[in-house]
């Protein structure tokens, strides 16, 4: 079992609807066509790609959601920040293509 949790997607869209996130708490690791494509407004984008050299601005000491299209570029990145010290990371199961149906949104 991973030491981050797993938060479902309608309970992140609830979060993010009563404005309960901060843009630094809601990271996005897609590369920036998908950010194009679809995001949530009050995200911050950092592409898995270069996240070496941007995971240092992530806040250590609020919770943070990470999401990606479909759950797994997320894990990544929740495995990499964890190792790194940070303690209260949640993957956004499913990705943006499980969100974005919160919003009307057919992401695929």
């Amino acid at each position: 079992m991973e030491p981050w949790s797993q938060i479902q997607p309608d309970a992140f869209w609830r979060l993010v609807q009563e404005g309960k996130l901060e843009p630094e708490q809601i990271i996005d690791v897609r590369e920036q066509e998908e950010w194009n494509y679809y995001h949530l407004e009050g995200s911050t984008l950092m592409p898995l790609s270069s996240f070496q050299e941007t995971w240092d601005r992530i806040p250590a000491d609020k919770p943070v959601y990470i999401v990606c299209a479909h759950g797994v570029r997320s894990q990544a990145a929740c495995r990499y920040l964890n190792e790194k010290g940070y303690s209260s990371l949640a993957n956004v199961v499913g990705g943006m293509a499980a969100v974005s149906r919160h919003d009307g949104f057919q992401y695929d």
